[in-house]
């Protein structure tokens, strides 16, 4: 391809127009940070006192951004639904109670979403407004205002949201993250909320996905091989593996298929031998709260395909097969 003057011209310029937008873009977020005031912190202790759901709604492109602010409300520990404000007026309105709080996304104030206002105050929910117009229609009739100011968009118009968008997003997700942060919630809390995908997989524990109760065969060192067999063969999954515990409870072995195999190729006569004669001592195990990444590279390390689970006392509270691990994603 040759490359004329006239190409490398309008490439120069769209090169300086695309910084000029995220310069714009970017600078109408840094404005945010001197913008919060006691109105932010009004929103985050009402969203924390909320004892229904957050419901989120919004036109256009500000509709959009609060479809992902739900989302991430959602996904942090705090019930949130997207109301389409067409649909609200036309019944789904019944969906929203005094308990709930309205979030709405306005950049005019102006919107279609006004026309919800009086509906929702009559129900008694309370409104935070996410809007570019203190003085809009919006603003006025809400219980709490943040208020993004003036914003420059970059369209060459002048006319397309994107910096005012951008914004919202970002004041949004500063709500959404800080009433995340007051909540308090783990990162077993978190991994609820994302069983699948990559984050579901990161912050999975071995409590998640061990067998447990009925699921979790646990024997006494002096218990035979065969009834150790026999435990192993009714156990709910068959997990193909047994717990070995001392007269505190406390695990001291662990037997698998895999052992039994190894030793029928000696004979048979080991069958009526105490277990604690044939099994595996110290083996080796996981503790409870161990992410569940680190036990599936231990099984794949050492190639087992079970490990007992054990609490800070040394009691084997569970026991985790690699077909487990396998079955959420690894």
């Amino acid at each position: 391809m040759v490359l004329t003057e006239e190409f490398v011209k309008k490439a120069s310029e769209d090169i300086k127009f695309a910084r000029r937008v995220l310069e714009l873009e970017a600078q109408a977020v840094r404005n945010l940070v001197d913008r919060l005031d006691d109105s932010f912190q009004r929103a985050v202790d009402i969203i924390l006192g909320c004892c229904g759901r957050v419901v989120v709604t919004g036109i256009g492109k500000a509709g959009i951004v609060g479809q992902k602010v739900s989302a991430t409300l959602a996904s942090t520990g705090t019930p949130s639904y997207w109301l389409h404000p067409s649909e609200a007026r036309h019944g789904d309105l019944g969906r929203v109670v005094k308990e709930d709080i309205v979030l709405a996304f306005s950049n005019s104030g102006q919107t279609e979403v006004v026309l919800l206002l009086p509906h929702v105050k009559k129900i008694g929910a309370k409104v935070i407004a996410i809007t570019g117009e203190r003085e809009s229609t919006l603003a006025l009739h809400s219980d709490v205002v943040l208020d993004i100011g003036k914003v420059e968009e970059p369209c060459h118009l002048g006319l397309a949201p994107s910096a005012s968008s951008t914004a919202m997003l970002a004041l949004g997700d500063a709500l959404a993250l800080t009433v995340f942060k007051r909540r308090d919630l783990g990162k077993e809390d978190f991994a609820a909320y994302h069983p699948g995908g990559e984050l579901g997989k990161k912050l999975l524990t071995v409590d998640m996905v061990m067998r447990t109760g009925d699921g979790n065969p646990v024997i006494s060192g002096s218990a035979l091989v065969t009834e150790a067999l026999k435990t192993m063969t009714y156990t709910k999954g068959r997990p193909g593996a047994v717990s070995i515990v001392d007269s505190r409870g406390r695990l001291c072995g662990f037997f698998t298929d895999g052992d039994l195999r190894r030793r029928l190729q000696d004979g048979h006569d080991f069958l009526n031998r105490p277990i604690s004669k044939v099994m595996t001592k110290e083996p080796r195990t996981v503790k409870t709260g161990s992410l569940a990444a680190d036990v599936y590279r231990v099984l794949r390390e050492y190639k087992i395909d079970q490990l007992p689970v054990v609490n800070e006392k040394g009691v084997p509270v569970g026991i985790v097969d690699v077909q487990d691990l396998l079955d959420v994603g690894y």
